[in-house]
């Protein structure tokens, strides 16, 4: 992690839209990719979800990457395995900086020193290993 737990507070706090790759659907609530989305949403957060498996969760519709994601999101929320983090890590890279997400949210057990390593030297914020629905509750109220 690049930043403070201060500073991660603070992007909780001003996020107004995050992507989240490796979103699931209703079909497996159960599921954090499914829930902390969900409670990200009830407490104002524009989700949009990116899994190339589904169509589409809460109401969104679903991109297959994050640069099919219409817009310039605040945070990517990542509920991927670590051993896929270098190939995101690459993608990322490779997006114009009109289309980069301003923070690369690696969720809890969620970590690859050397990915990481290399967002940050692209200009990432980073956190990972943490639950950004944890950070969420802390700053947010629900709408």
């Amino acid at each position: 992690m690049n930043v403070t737990e201060t500073e991660a507070l603070e992007i909780a706090r001003a996020a107004q839209t995050v992507a989240v790759e490796g979103m699931q659907d209703e079909s497996k609530r159960d599921r954090p990719a499914y829930q902390i989305p969900a409670m990200l949403k009830e407490r104002g957060m524009k989700v949009y979800p990116v899994n190339p498996t589904i169509q589409s969760s809460l109401g969104e519709k679903a991109y297959a990457a994050i640069q099919d994601v219409p817009v310039k999101v605040d945070i990517l929320d990542v509920f991927r395995r670590p051993d896929v983090i270098p190939a995101l890590a690459e993608e990322l890279v490779a997006l114009a900086p009109d289309k980069r997400p301003k923070a690369v949210w690696l969720q809890t057990g969620i970590t690859h020193p050397e990915a990481e390593a290399k967002l940050e030297r692209a200009g990432f914020k980073v956190i990972s290993d943490a639950c950004l629905g944890v950070f969420a509750s802390r700053v947010r109220q629900k709408v």
